[in-house]
């Protein structure tokens, strides 16, 4: 199986680290958040990644170069000119997935010690298009999922926006949606490619929900795991202390 790390985000939320590093290049432990997402992947054989770049580029180029890519083969998709975020990186990597084959994204800034072999176990089971890493935390923005696990729409619990197929469901039909926290780790078959319509920058949240009304796309519930999202500098704490 390949996996693509999105690691092209400007971290504006990391300040002061981001305004002279990538965000993926923060240390927890003595190991930049994208060592422990390469190392993670290779804990399940998955070392053909692709890593794209934007913010400091040079800095994780020159990175994965002094450490030989920390034991894997490293593909890089270069988006200097213009950061396209998920949606958009993820389609100027389609060349890199023409194996026909499921497989895995993760954020950069993602550390969780998820058994991803019960992940890929589940998507092969059920074969969706995608399935999508989640968990019961609490949170301002939720993927929603009806009552056969499939993704209907999404939700911003501070604004009550609603976007997504769940926009005609009855007021009956919501009471059974299910609120989910993204954990930022998919496995996507390939099949998706050809149904990107959007160009140029856009999120995948966009394609997941464009696509849910006739596409299956499932949440794969591991809210019995470890999770930590680095998107702040102070979650560095909580990262420190469950991965050492």
């Amino acid at each position: 199986m390949k996996a693509m790390i999105f690691a092209a985000g400007l971290g504006t939320r990391f300040k002061p680290w981001t305004d002279a590093h990538p965000k993926a290049l923060a240390i927890v432990n003595g190991k930049s958040l994208l060592q422990r997402n390469i190392e993670y992947l290779q804990q399940f054989n998955i070392t053909d990644v692709l890593v794209n770049v934007h913010h400091f580029a040079e800095q994780i180029i020159n990175e994965l170069k002094k450490n030989n890519n920390w034991g894997s083969k490293i593909t890089i998709s270069d988006e200097t000119n213009i950061v396209l975020e998920t949606g958009g990186g993820l389609k100027k990597a389609s060349w890199f997935f023409n194996d026909e084959k499921p497989f895995a994204v993760i954020n950069a800034d993602i550390l969780t010690d998820l058994d991803l072999h019960e992940m890929i176990l589940f998507h092969k089971k059920n074969n969706p298009l995608s399935t999508l890493a989640t968990t019961n935390r609490e949170t301002s923005r939720y993927f929603l999922f009806d009552n056969n696990n499939n993704l209907c729409g999404w939700r911003n619990v501070k604004t009550n926006e609603e976007k997504g197929f769940v926009l005609k469901f009855s007021e009956e039909e919501k009471k059974e949606v299910a609120q989910k926290a993204f954990s930022g780790i998919h496995i996507i078959d390939p099949k998706i490619f050809p149904l990107i319509t959007q160009e140029g920058k856009f999120s995948i949240v966009d394609v997941y929900l464009q696509l849910s009304p006739t596409e299956i796309i499932k949440s794969f519930d591991h809210s019995n795991t470890k999770l930590v999202d680095v998107g702040k500098p102070e979650s560095l704490i909580i990262a420190e202390k469950l991965f050492p």
